[in-house]
C-alpha cells in the first residue's frame, strides 16, 4: 500500500472496519483528486464486490458492467434491471465464498463512480434503497463504499436523501486536494528533483490534485512540463476545463458561468455582484449550484471581518482552474509558458496565484507561529471608507487576544521591506483598527517564499512565514 498522505481518511476506513455493524460510507470530491486510488490502495484491491460505472453509458451498458463485475467475483446469471442485480450482489455475499478483507474481516462491496450508474429512468436509487435497507444494513460484517466524482448526485440523492436513504449514509469522507508536504513527498516517490520554488510553483499552477502530478515528467524542468501539458492543441490538459466541469455537473453550464464571472475578480464577489455579473437571478437554483462548487472545492464563501453575516462573498480557489481561465483558454501555442516565463503578466499571475496557496494553507501559517491549537477564525476585511483603498485578504481572529493581518508577497528574493512599504502596513493597521474598533493586539505577519531582508524595519512586522512553512505537514 503506497498512500501520500491521507492520513485521517485511513483512519477513518479503519474506525468503519473495527465497528460491529453494517457501514454506508461515501467517498467524494473533485475530479483527478484521488478517491479510487485511496479505496484501492487501502483495501489492497481486494474487495467482496468490485464495480465502477461507465461514462455517458445507459441502462443496458451500465447493467453489462455491473453483471461482468459479478461474475469477476464468482456470481452467476445476467441481471436485465437493478432490482435484479441487487439480488444476485446479495446472493452472491450470501454465499460464503466472498472475499473478505484481511484487516477487517468485513466484506467490502466498492461501487466507483455510482452516480453514472443512475442513468435516466433506470431506477438504479429504488433498487439500491431496497437492497440496503431489506439486507445490507443487517449485516455486521458488511462495509459499503459509495463513490463519485459528480458531488450534485452524491449530495441530492446519498447526503441529503429525503426518501429510502434518509440518514442511511453512516460514514462520509470528502477527499481534498493534497497540501504542499503531502505534495513534496509525492515529488520525491515519482523520482521528480524539482526545487522548492518548482514545487510551489506547481502549486500554485496544479494544486494539489494528484492525476495532474502524475503527469509531470521527472526528466524535464516544471516550465517545460507546463508547456508540455497545457499549451497546443494536443497538450493533455487543453480541454480539461470543459471535461471537468461536465464530468462533475450534469447540468454544467451554470457552475461554468459562476467559475468565469469568479475568475474576473481575484479577490471575490458578493451574491449581489455575482448575479449580476452572471446575470442570473437570485434563489434556490443559485444557492444549490454555490454549494455544489464549493463542496467540490472549486469555491470558498468566507465573510469580512466587520460583517456579522458570514458567507456573504465568494471567491474562486481552484488553481488550475484559474490557471487555465487566465492562459490556457487564450489559445496559446506550444512552447508559450517557456517563452513568456518572467513576463509582466505572469509575475502578476504569481503574486495572486501565491496569495491563493496561503489562504489554502492557514493551518501551516498558524502552525509556524506556535499557535495551531488557539481557537481563531479567518477572514477578509476591506475597508469602508471611499478615501483609501486598505484591504486584507486574510485576516486571523485568534481567541488568545490577536489578530494577524497577513500580507502575502510572491518573490524569488528576500522580500525588502522599504519605507513606503512599511507606511503602507502602517496605514492598514491603523485603519483597520479606527473602523472595527478591536481592542485586539494587531500584528502584521508577512509570507513570503524566502522571508525578509536581514535590515528589515523593526516593527514592520511581527511575524514573518516563508515557504518551509508552508510545506508543514499536519
Amino acid at each position: 500500500m503506497t498512500i501520500v498522505g491521507r492520513r485521517k481518511e485511513q483512519q477513518e476506513l479503519e474506525r468503519l472496519g473495527e465497528t460491529p455493524r453494517a457501514e454506508f460510507v461515501v467517498v467524494y470530491g473533485r475530479r483527478r483528486v484521488g478517491k479510487t486510488y485511496l479505496v484501492r490502495e487501502y483495501f489492497n484491491k481486494e474487495f467482496a464486490f468490485h464495480a465502477t460505472g461507465i461514462a455517458r453509458g445507459n441502462k443496458a451498458l451500465q447493467l453489462a458492467g455491473f453483471n461482468e463485475s459479478l461474475r469477476r467475483a464468482g456470481g452467476t446469471g445476467d441481471a436485465t434491471d437493478w432490482m435484479s442485480a441487487f439480488s444476485r450482489l446479495r446472493d452472491l455475499l450470501e454465499s460464503g465464498n466472498a472475499l473478505r478483507d484481511v484487516k477487517s474481516g468485513k466484506m467490502v462491496i466498492f461501487i466507483d463512480e455510482m452516480p453514472w450508474l443512475d442513468t435516466p429512468r433506470a431506477q438504479f436509487l429504488p433498487a439500491l434503497e431496497y437492497f440496503w435497507n431489506i439486507w445490507a444494513s443487517g449485516q455486521p460484517d458488511l462495509l459499503l463504499i459509495a463513490c463519485g466524482s459528480a458531488t450534485s448526485w452524491i449530495t441530492k440523492n446519498l447526503l441529503s436523501n429525503h426518501g429510502g436513504l434518509h440518514n442511511r449514509v453512516t460514514s462520509r469522507i470528502h477527499l481534498e486536494p493534497l497540501c504542499l508536504g503531502e505534495c513534496r513527498a509525492y515529488y520525491e516517490m515519482n523520482g521528480l528533483a524539482f526545487s522548492e520554488r518548482e514545487m510551489l510553483e506547481s502549486y500554485m499552477v496544479f494544486g494539489g490534485v494528484p492525476f495532474y502530478l502524475d503527469l509531470l515528467d521527472r526528466r524535464i524542468g516544471l516550465t517545460q512540463n507546463v508547456d508540455h501539458l497545457c499549451f497546443g492543441n494536443t497538450a493533455q490538459l487543453h480541454n480539461e476545463f470543459d471535461e471537468l466541469f461536465r464530468s462533475l455537473f450534469r447540468q454544467a453550464d451554470r457552475h461554468i458561468r459562476i467559475v468565469r464571472v469568479l475568475a474576473s475578480k481575484a479577490s471575490g464577489m458578493s451574491r449581489d455582484e455575482l448575479c449580476a455579473a452572471a446575470h442570473m437571478s437570485d434563489g434556490g437554483g443559485l444557492s444549490t449550484t454555490l454549494a455544489e462548487l464549493e463542496q467540490c472545492g472549486f469555491i470558498r464563501r468566507f465573510g469580512d471581518f466587520t460583517k456579522a453575516k458570514l458567507g456573504d462573498t465568494y471567491q474562486l480557489i481552484d488553481s488550475f482552474t484559474l490557471f487555465y481561465l487566465r492562459f490556457v483558454e487564450e489559445g496559446h501555442t506550444s512552447g508559450w509558458w517557456n517563452a513568456n516565463y518572467g513576463s509582466p503578466a505572469i509575475r502578476a499571475w504569481s503574486g495572486y496565484a501565491f496569495e491563493l496557496v496561503c489562504l489554502l494553507h492557514t493551518k501551516q501559517i498558524l502552525h509556524s507561529m506556535d499557535v495551531l491549537g488557539v481557537s481563531h477564525t479567518a477572514s477578509t476585511w476591506r475597508s469602508q471608507s471611499s478615501d483609501n483603498c486598505a484591504q486584507i485578504d486574510l485576516v486571523i481572529d485568534r481567541a488568545d487576544g490577536i489578530i494577524n493581518l497577513c500580507e502575502m508577497k510572491y518573490a524569488d528574493h528576500p522580500f525588502a521591506i522599504t519605507k513606503s512599504y512599511e507606511q503602507r502596513l502602517g496605514l492598514k493597521r491603523t485603519v483597520f483598527a479606527r473602523e472595527t474598533k478591536s481592542r485586539k493586539a494587531l500584528h502584521m505577519t508577512l509570507v513570503s517564499p524566502l522571508g525578509v531582508v536581514n535590515n528589515t524595519p523593526r516593527g514592520a512586522v511581527q511575524e514573518v512565514v516563508t515557504a518551509e512553512d508552508l510545506f508543514w505537514r499536519p
